[in-house]
């Protein structure tokens, strides 16, 4: 039987999704929970990697197991399980030909950032603080030539393992929001797929230009060297807000 599982986490104590020795992740998290729920070890694929630091709200996760457990109480079962940074929200059964990876259609990312006289504690695992004040509106019109399918090669760190670093972006929102500390920023980036980083040099990219860097997306596109863009953002501010197959998997409510 092939169950998914919608997952959130804290990425903040972890070294990213995937397993990797002597580290803290969260597919080993998962992995020791669902060996005790099937009896044996079972096997964990998500719908792609995080990095260490980044976090999830909706993160899709597969699995192939037989148990008598309905399919809809696994998430209660797992969350019995593990570790307060991890949860199922919900799980429910899936075609055996289903694939969580190749069957993604959209995935949306949100980076969030601040900007404030001080660092804000209640912020600073879930968003980083800005020395400046961006320009929201120089922001919206440089996200504006992200759109559609590009080559986004400048766009990825090293250590890429992609076969093509062709892309289509349907859409890149950024909303500013007056807090009690100062100003609260997000950029939100719906894609077909997305490369290592891509997001996070996204979101320096449009934050440096916010600061009055010349815009170097158009240069980028042309050359695909990533020096005509500026820093990869921190981990902390990343979050995967959710992945979209085209039809509701676990309920209309998504």
């Amino acid at each position: 039987m092939r169950y998914l599982l919608l997952t959130s986490y804290d990425g903040s104590c972890f070294s990213g999704w995937q397993i990797q020795p002597g580290r803290r992740t969260v597919q080993g998290e998962m992995e020791r929970a669902a060996a005790e729920i099937f009896g044996k070890p079972t096997c964990l694929t998500a719908s792609g990697r995080t990095d260490a630091g980044v976090h999830a709200l909706g993160q899709v996760v597969m699995l192939d197991g037989e148990t008598s457990i309905p399919a809809e109480k696994l998430a209660a079962c797992f969350n019995r399980l593990l570790p307060p940074d991890v949860r199922v929200l919900k799980s429910v059964p899936v075609a055996g030909d289903f694939d969580v990876s190749r069957q993604a259609k959209r995935k949306t990312y949100r980076y969030c950032a601040y900007s404030a006289a001080a660092e804000v504690p209640l912020y600073s695992r879930y968003a980083v603080r800005l020395p400046y004040l961006p320009s929201v509106e120089k922001m919206r019109a440089a996200a504006t030539l992200l759109l559609g399918r590009h080559d986004f090669a400048a766009f990825r760190s090293a250590g890429f393992t992609s076969k093509t670093s062709e892309r289509e972006i349907y859409a890149v929102t950024i909303e500013e929001k007056a807090v009690a500390a100062g100003v609260f920023y997000t950029v939100t980036v719906t894609g077909n797929g997305f490369l290592y980083n891509m997001v996070r040099i996204i979101s320096g990219e449009l934050f440096a230009v916010g600061a009055g860097k010349e815009e170097g997306i158009t240069r980028a596109f042309k050359t695909g060297e990533r020096a005509s863009l500026a820093k990869t953002m921190p981990p902390q501010g990343l979050v995967l807000m959710n992945v979209d197959y085209g039809v509701p998997l676990f309920g209309t409510e998504e």
